[in-house]
């Protein structure tokens, strides 16, 4: 069982910034790929980044590329997400998920349905 949580959600002006993590409890975070996804309301849930085990690999949603940054540290099972130059389409709930049969694999997989576990999600809302 893995258990993942989000933090740093919260409301930001366009423009701004906001890191969000995700903090994980399982004892092997070090050899699968996290990915954060997003839903805003009405929409469908849309991948927005992932980042293999060690950090070498990492993928964009083309809407977010060069604003937002993955990164990882194993040490302290956490993802984290710097998310600039925000946008009100950016206005979402954000999930963190990890993807347990990624084990070792560089290539970070944009398909939900891969990702085994969740979290509960965390609100991101830009004003515009």
């Amino acid at each position: 069982q893995v258990q993942l949580v989000e933090s740093g959600g919260g409301l930001v002006q366009a423009g701004g910034s906001l890191r969000l993590s995700c903090a994980s409890s399982s004892r092997t975070f070090d050899t699968y790929a996290v990915g954060w996804f997003r839903q805003a309301p009405g929409k469908v849930r849309e991948f927005v980044t992932g980042i293999s085990w060690n950090g070498a690999g990492t993928y964009y949603a083309d809407s977010v590329k060069g604003r937002f940054i993955i990164n990882r540290d194993n040490a302290k099972n956490m993802v984290y997400l710097q998310m600039n130059s925000l946008k009100p389409e950016d206005t979402a709930v954000y999930y963190c998920a990890a993807d347990l049969s990624s084990s070792y694999r560089q290539r970070v997989v944009a398909t939900e349905g891969v990702y085994d576990y969740w979290g509960q999600g965390i609100q991101v809302t830009v004003s515009s």
